[in-house]
């Protein structure tokens, strides 16, 4: 994909002036992107038929990752890099009198995931292609997806995030490679002319699922794989029968947005239809693409893995038998067998609340066939294990049990494998979570760390701190992540620890220029930047930070002289609409914000910072600018975390829970490059178990403790005397469910040691140069080909 500079500037003229008829120059930002973008998808399409071509021709297995979301970010850096052409469109772009980092930021965030999960999704999809790997992902593709967030009066607002208003330039419909997807309807047997038995279906309500395909390209391997996203239209030549806006409508609201608010019946039943939509367009469009190869069936696993991640696209499991069944005539044992050898399923949490259940007649009305198969799937499952593990654990692994269907447990008994994220999480999965499945099926659990790609947390994102590695260990590390750990060797290089400080301060004076122009407030960016940035939820414990605000709060309002490290709190964080108590959470800080940010008393002493409609290039933003990087969930609770991986990449230090992934950082960093405090998952267990914990009592006997919890109900923090009771009552009437009170004692210590580090600049830089040096096996890089060799059976093509 070699580019001149020269050549360059000479395609984008022309391609600037075939799409809007005038010069560049006189072009928005906008258009300047489209036309750049527009250049780069002609750059690799030569590459993206190649590699599709190649697959096709050698009958590769391919792998086909199956997700409710993709959280990309903007792709037009991330698709420069990975063909090795950043630098040269950059220059072009700079002698034409253009700023590359101007135009990249008129690209929208592509608003298609919520968190961890859809990250995690992208950063795999970069991975299997930048890894060699035959991989494809499979999704929808949301007209609106997450809400955009702002803030009115400190309380979340949810708004549509139009983001295909300028049209989305990496995209290609596909309208020759659109299913059919059936929904209701009547389903009758009849006998064929061979005595077998054939399913009709009847006044079904049919939807065309059209797919959009987005290249994902590799990091200069020329390999472009892909990612499919689905909308759902009217059918050609069906309009007759969605005459009224309403039935239009319904066919809309299908890809409209992301976890419709599932507190009523209809949101709930709108996930369904969005889950099966998806799942069964994924697999509709594999099994066609297996036809073409002209195999026999008992193939399909040699050719085919179909991952889900997490319980959302658990119906492909019965899709798949489906097709096998009705459509193909296979057999019930040929059809499972294949089904399970094909699907793999990673869970996500070990929340039981977590695991999606649907009402068996919500399933049997919309989805009447793949109702049938999972009783069937169940049925068989009791009846071969009762004998082999008793009446009484098998009717707990049961799919179907008081009126409900559980989608992990049709996940675990239809697929092959069953990972967990961080080796903590795995262990409690096998030990408590999924325990009885444990016991039939040891053989199908696994652990597979999560990881992020370097290539945007850090060569995109801190292109300061690239150079720097880059100058001081070599480029190797771009690569073979692993090859950061020679930075470690610089520990003790006073000349380096220097620079490694310039970076952050130049980062973080990045993200001050940001809070002062869009928030109007302003920062001192030689502060410690105390950053915590994930979805809302009680138990990653924004809560617990909060608290630890009010103590230096109250410190500062007793003695405006006290020696105390100067600090700016970032949160960052989505709380889902329909998700009370964490709306709750967001009104506090916001107001406790307001209290802080404007008491000339306090010194600039804390600062807190609550960006609006936190995403992927919010992130880009804050990630380099942090030196403490916030970890505090339940340990026990997160599965694995990714942000702990993205700020530790970047020099930040991890003040944390022994939970999730955080147990792996800490082993990899050291115990002195990393705050630890609060329970151990295994105290946390035993506290459950003896149903001892009494948060009133801590309560009542921490005079420092009662005093900051007392702020919430005596009227200090102005505008929230109904938010701040609710939740000064979760935490002191009715016992603390995440044991905030339990572990704050011990949070403060931490956080005070923090500060007696970060006053010691040598200390504190050799710090943060650990945690970069320290972040190579947390590439997803390595993710990938674990799950490649260990669950999928594929390998790198290169």
């Amino acid at each position: 994909m070699a580019f001149d500079v020269q050549e360059f500037k000479k395609e984008y003229q022309k391609t600037f002036e075939e799409l809007f008829a005038y010069s560049y120059e006189d072009g928005s930002k906008t258009e300047q992107f489209i036309a750049l973008g527009d250049l780069v998808r002609g750059r690799y399409s030569e590459d993206w038929i190649q590699t599709i071509t190649n697959y096709n021709k050698k009958k590769e297995k391919q792998v086909y990752y199956f997700s409710m979301e993709f959280l990309p970010g903007r792709m037009l850096k991330s698709n420069l890099l990975n063909m090795g052409i950043l630098d040269c469109v950059k220059q072009g772009m700079e002698e034409m009198g253009l700023d590359l980092d101007e135009v990249a930021r008129a690209e929208v965030d592509p608003a298609l995931g919520n968190g961890g999960l859809g990250r995690l999704a992208s950063c795999f999809m970069d991975s299997i292609a930048s890894t060699g790997l035959a991989g494809n992902g499979n999704g929808i593709r949301y007209r609106y997806g997450l809400f955009k967030q702002k803030f009115i009066n400190g309380y979340q607002i949810e708004l549509p995030e139009n983001w295909l208003r300028n049209r989305n330039v990496w995209e290609v419909r596909k309208e020759n490679k659109a299913v059919i997807v059936r929904f209701g309807g009547d389903v009758s047997f009849t006998q064929d002319g061979e005595g077998k038995l054939r399913v009709r279906h009847e006044n079904t309500r049919d939807i065309l699922a059209v797919p959009y395909d987005t290249a994902q390209v590799g990091y200069n391997n020329g390999i472009v794989n892909n990612l499919r996203l689905w909308s759902a239209e009217i059918p050609y030549g069906d309009e007759a029968r969605f005459s009224t806006e309403e039935q239009r409508e319904e066919v809309k609201r299908i890809t409209e947005v992301l976890y419709p608010d599932d507190s009523n019946y209809e949101g709930r039943l709108l996930r369904v239809q969005q889950e099966y939509f998806f799942s069964s367009a994924g697999v509709q469009s594999i099994v066609r693409y297996f036809k073409r190869l002209n195999l026999d069936w008992s193939l399909f696993p040699d050719k085919i893995a179909i991952h889900i991640n997490d319980t959302h696209p658990t119906l492909a499991i019965p899709e798949l038998m489906r097709i096998l069944l009705d459509e193909e005539g296979l057999t019930w044992d040929q059809a499972w067998e294949i089904t399970k050898k094909t699907v793999s399923y990673t869970n996500h949490t070990i929340l039981q609340e977590a695991m999606e259940r649907w009402p068996e007649t919500m399933i049997s009305d919309l989805l009447p066939r793949i109702y049938q198969i999972i009783q069937e799937i169940n049925r068989r499952h009791i009846d071969k294990k009762t004998p082999l593990y008793g009446e009484e654990l098998t009717q707990r692994t049961a799919i179907i049990a008081n009126g409900q269907i559980k989608m992990a447990n049709l996940a675990i008994i239809g697929s092959h494998s069953v990972n967990g994220v961080a080796k903590l999480h795995t262990d409690i999965l096998m030990a408590d979570t999924l325990h009885d499945f444990y016991v039939m099926y040891p053989q199908k659990f696994n652990n597979k760390t999560n990881g992020i790609t370097q290539r945007r947390w850090v060569q995109i994102a801190n292109e300061n701190l690239t150079a720097m590695l880059d100058e001081t260990i070599g480029a190797e590390w771009k690569s073979d992540p692993e090859e950061i750990k020679i930075l470690k060797a610089h520990r003790d290089n006073k000349a380096v620890l220097d620079k490694l400080e310039q970076v952050k301060l130049a980062n973080k004076k990045r993200f001050a220029a940001y809070a002062l122009k869009e928030m109007n407030l302003e920062i001192d960016p030689t502060a410690l930047f105390d950053v915590q940035i994930k979805r809302l939820h009680a138990y990653k414990r924004q809560l617990l930070n909060v608290l630890h605000i009010l103590d230096r709060y109250l410190q500062l309002k007793d003695n405006p002289k006290i020696n105390l490290q100067k600090r700016v709190f970032i949160f960052g964080a989505k709380a889902a609409p329909s998700y009370y108590y964490a709306k709750q959470i967001i009104k506090l800080i916001n107001a406790i914000a307001d209290m802080i940010n404007n008491d000339p008393a306090l010194n600039d002493k804390i600062k807190i910072v609550f960006v609006e409609n936190y995403g992927v290039s919010l992130a880009e933003l804050i990630i380099p600018a942090a030196d403490i990087s916030e970890q505090i969930s339940l340990a026990g609770k997160e599965a694995s975390g990714t942000s702990n991986m993205k700020l530790m990449s970047n020099g930040a230090v991890t003040m944390a829970t022994l939970d999730g992934a955080n147990v792996e950082i800490r082993d990899n960093v050291g115990e002195d490059n990393i705050f630890i405090f609060g329970l151990k998952s295994d105290e946390v267990q035993e506290y459950y178990r003896n149903g001892v914990y009494n948060s009133r009592d801590i309560y009542e006997k921490n005079p420092r403790l009662k005093r900051i919890l007392n702020l919430l109900i005596d009227g200090t923090i102005p505008g929230v005397e109904t938010e701040a009771r609710d939740i000064f009552d979760s935490l002191v009437m009715y016992n603390d469910e995440y044991f905030l009170l339990k572990d704050f004692d011990s949070y403060l210590q931490a956080q005070y040691e923090a500060d007696k580090a970060f006053s010691d600049r040598d200390r504190w830089n050799r710090m943060a140069l650990m945690n970069i040096a320290s972040s190579g096996p947390f590439s997803s890089d390595y993710t990938i080909l674990r799950y490649a060799d260990e669950i999928w059976k594929i390998k790198p093509q290169n």
